[in-house]
């Protein structure tokens, strides 16, 4: 597992990572431990909507499947 002390909302060093509320994100060995400076700060991370860039970019090419004036290399 991979940990992070640095608060990702402010920016700040956590320095009792004992006591800190976290997240984790992922499992195994990738996971991720995201410590945070207060509870309000992990509420406000847990706020965020993830985006997926994959299905976003799809969305891009919707009723393009079989436009001409698209050229692949």
């Amino acid at each position: 597992m991979r940990v992070t002390t640095r608060d990702p909302m402010t920016g700040n060093d956590v320095a009792d990572r004992d006591t800190a509320p976290f997240v984790i994100e992922g499992s195994g060995k990738n996971a991720l431990k995201i410590h945070f400076e207060s509870e309000q700060s992990r509420r406000e991370f847990l706020k965020i909507q993830p985006r997926r860039p994959e299905a976003c970019s799809l969305d891009l090419y919707k009723g393009f499947e079989d436009d001409e004036t698209i050229l692949w290399d």
